[in-house]
């Protein structure tokens, strides 16, 4: 089959490459790039594990192909904190135990991206509900959700702390 120029910039690294038309994005990120934090889970968009941003959006990186994410920004989890400075939701998951076996993980974190980024003061059942597209067969979810409200709150301080910084 023939393949196809495409260039993504992903975790802020503009990348190059060939990739045969029906690759799909999630295939492309594990396989080709080796950014394996993006896991595969049912290849059906059920279950989110596969979620990372595109141009700030969350999306499911199993229903699209590379090739349609051609000339844009896409966040995996490896681009978001690092092992030395954790981002403030993983340190979240962390500290609220929103992790257990850690296979939906990634796909949570990058999800409750997405809903601090659309509500910086997300209500429990608008976290619930926001989640409705990730699954997690283990935590209950619970503890996912105080992670997220506890990462939001952080997140509104640090922005509070540095809007003070900029007024001084």
């Amino acid at each position: 089959m023939s393949r196809v120029p495409i260039t993504i910039n992903i975790n802020g690294m503009p990348t190059s490459a060939q990739v045969e038309p029906r690759t799909l994005l999630v295939q492309f990120l594990r396989d080709e790039l080796e950014l394996t934090g993006t896991h595969v889970g049912c290849d059906t968009s059920q279950c989110g594990a596969c979620t990372v941003s595109l141009n700030g959006e969350a999306v499911k990186s199993c229903t699209l192909f590379a090739v349609q994410a051609d000339g844009m920004d896409v966040k995996t989890i490896e681009g978001i904190g690092s092992v030395d400075e954790l981002h403030p939701i993983q340190a979240a998951f962390w500290e609220q135990h929103g992790l257990q076996c850690g296979f939906c993980t990634p796909g949570m974190i990058m999800a409750s991206a997405e809903i601090i980024r659309r509500n910086p003061d997300p209500s429990e059942d608008e976290i619930r509900e926001q989640l409705g597209g990730n699954f997690c067969r283990c935590t209950g979810y619970h503890n996912i959700v105080k992670a997220i409200t506890e990462a939001a709150a952080v997140m509104r301080q640090k922005g509070a702390e540095q809007g003070q910084a900029a007024d001084d």
